[in-house]
């Protein structure tokens, strides 16, 4: 048995004001879970995205989130869930002016990969990005992979 609580958990680079991943503080090997607290304007994730191996459920503990899906926005609010499976299309965020806090579970827990789109501001359209850290590793970017763009940076 593992405990924490979550002061005791690490935050991590993202475009959320916090995100804490429970599952590896507490040693999960077939569950992620990650608290996060989003102010108004933030997103769970870094674009549009899908993970081609992981189903993944949203439980929205504080405010209202609403997610960007393939059969349009869908608004979640506080003790509100909702599940993707694996391959679904989707972006939650925060549009509202109260944070939203949020737990986000996805299985298994290793499918790390991820199909991310962004508007890419040189390409004018939605481009797949990958993530990297900058060389000093003090920020997140998101690059698109049809010209080299910059599309977001977060630290």
């Amino acid at each position: 048995m593992e405990q924490v609580t979550l002061d005791e958990v690490d935050r991590w680079m993202s475009p959320a004001r916090s995100k804490r991943s429970l599952s590896n503080a507490l040693g999960a090997e077939h569950l992620a879970v990650n608290h996060y607290v989003l102010e108004p304007g933030e997103s769970f994730g870094f674009g549009y995205h899908r993970h081609p191996n992981q189903e993944e459920l949203f439980y929205v503990l504080e405010g209202t989130a609403t997610f960007e899906t393939e059969d349009g926005d869908v608004t979640v609010s506080a003790e509100g869930a909702i599940r993707f499976a694996p391959g679904e299309w989707q972006l939650g965020r925060n549009e509202t002016d109260e944070r939203v806090v949020a737990l986000a579970l996805g299985a298994p827990a290793d499918a790390d990969d991820a199909d991310i789109l962004r508007t890419c501001p040189d390409c004018g359209e939605r481009r797949p990005v990958r993530i990297e850290p900058t060389a000093d590793r003090d920020a997140l970017v998101a690059i698109c992979e049809e010209c080299g763009a910059e599309t977001v940076r977060h630290s």
